[in-house]
């Protein structure tokens, strides 16, 4: 039983006062560690040792702050498989899968801050009588970030590269489901020398949350998680006249053409449905695919989601691992069981395994329409719900009836319908590739999938305040 502790000012410290919480490997159903969570006090004191340490961290310069964030992410790849056992131990995620991300997530650590040093941080325009202005952006201050369970290391990572390196401060929070490998990511940092106070850690729930939120010193929060949550965080940033930076739900659409290849585009949709049992914020959660191949699509679906087998992440022949705990798992077969109810065919899966764990297998649906939960609410599991339209143009339409806006995934070789799919409501539009892209993709969720635009230079200018200073040509000496 692992026993975990806050990092605050670049010490480990036990709670002041709070609440005994656990961690439940979901494979297993045995607790795997336990920590207290932290009260408002906990993170004041985290805050304060950001605010104090921000300034000096701010003084050293943008080159010395990338060499620092480059040895720590150089320390975290060394560490990437430790890290990705400690991920599958307490949300379920294969190991495999595990490292590929965390792999992903140094290298995008990296480029991110490697920005920094091409940000223009002061920008210069001269006037024609001589006068020029200074556009000089300073650091926000203490920030925080407050990190979801489906991607504890990684979802850390990337959020951190443009606050670090842009010289502000940061305490983080991840979820109380899964806080063990992010505790590792800290003292990793600690050994790879980050600066006391620099990177802070609070462990706790929604109530530690909160506190972070409504802190008058905390300038900035990155928050990724529902949506109830990000309108909290939301409107507590809000009332003080802070920013924020929400990633939401999403209900992610799939439109699918004529024309593409239906087996090669079925095995393509079942990796984005279901890769780490479908919890990701843009999981294909709705798929609409043109009747011309729609039979050979689902045939093809079926046999793909049938080789994702079930099995604990630590096992290497395991596709598909558990979900996070005994809720997540709840919601899943709540929404496949009303799909069911009401009308819909279930081609494959759709049934608890007699196993220990929070295991739901690969499932396809078809004949499923609006009414039914697992088309309109976030699932957040490995379900494949797959409407038949007669033209692209109705996919289309259909993908963009939804409150949510993260992202969409088109699979189309028409130029015209290319142009048509840029068009869709989403942070995010992949053509032919699910999560393409790299470290240059700016983007900024749609209706309830959140608000504030990220990545690229679009983070940078999230992590600074641009000030302008104006400077007029010297008044010449009285008398001449």
């Amino acid at each position: 039983m692992k026993s975990l502790q806050h990092f605050i000012g670049g010490r480990w410290v036990e709670t002041a006062d709070g609440n005994t919480l656990t961690v439940v490997n979901p494979a297993t159903e045995e607790e795997f560690a336990r920590y207290g969570a932290a009260s408002a006090p906990d993170v004041d004191r985290a805050v304060t040792a950001a605010v104090e340490a921000q300034p000096e961290w701010a003084a050293l310069s943008v080159a010395q702050r990338v060499d620092r964030i480059n040895t720590w992410a150089d320390t975290v790849a060394e560490h990437a498989v430790e890290l990705a056992e400690l991920e599958c131990r307490e949300m379920g995620k294969p190991v495999a899968l595990g490292r590929s991300f965390i792999d992903g997530a140094v290298a995008g650590l990296k480029a991110a801050a490697a920005q920094a040093v091409t940000y223009p941080f002061t920008e210069t325009v001269t006037a024609p009588d001589g006068a020029r202005t200074d556009i000089v952006r300073h650091p926000l201050g203490a920030t925080a970030v407050i990190t979801p369970w489906n991607f504890p290391v990684t979802m850390v990572l990337g959020a951190l590269g443009p606050l670090l390196a842009a010289g502000n401060t940061v305490v983080v929070k991840p979820s109380e489901r899964s806080p063990v490998s992010t505790v590792r990511l800290f003292e990793l940092a600690d050994a790879a020398g980050m600066p006391p106070g620099v990177l802070n850690l609070v462990l706790g729930d929604g109530r530690a949350g909160a506190a972070l939120a409504e802190h008058e010193d905390v300038q900035l929060v990155h928050f990724t998680g529902s949506v109830g949550s990000g309108r909290r965080v939301g409107a507590a940033t809000g009332g003080r006249l802070h920013r924020s930076v929400l990633e939401l739900g999403g209900k992610d659409p799939v439109v699918i053409d004529a024309a593409v290849d239906p087996v090669a585009t079925a095995q393509a949709v079942a990796f984005g449905a279901f890769v780490n049992t479908g919890q990701i914020c843009t999981s294909m959660e709705r798929i609409y695919v043109h009747e011309q191949i729609a039979d050979a699509f689902v045939e093809a679906l079926v046999a793909a989601a049938q080789t994702f087998t079930l099995g604990d992440g630590l096992e290497p022949a395991t596709v598909l691992g558990p979900l996070v705990d005994e809720q997540q798992r709840d919601v899943v077969r709540r929404h496949v069981d009303d799909a069911v109810q009401k009308g819909a065919t279930l081609r494959t899966g759709g049934v608890v395994p007699e196993r220990p764990g929070y295991f739901y297998p690969a499932t396809v649906l078809t004949d499923v329409d609006d009414t039914m939960l697992v088309m309109t609410e976030e699932t957040f599991g490995p379900v494949a719900p797959v409407v038949v339209v007669r033209t692209f143009e109705e996919g289309l339409a259909r993908a963009a009836e939804s409150r949510y806006g993260l992202a969409a995934t088109v699979y189309t070789g028409d130029p015209d319908h290319i142009a048509a799919a840029t068009r869709l409501p989403a942070g995010v539009v992949w053509v032919n590739q699910w999560q393409g892209g790299g470290p240059e993709r700016l983007y900024e969720p749609a209706r309830d999938s959140g608000m504030g635009a990220t990545g690229a230079r679009a983070a940078y200018d999230a992590a600074t305040r641009p000030a302008s200073v104006h400077i007029a040509p010297t008044l010449p000496a009285a008398g001449r």
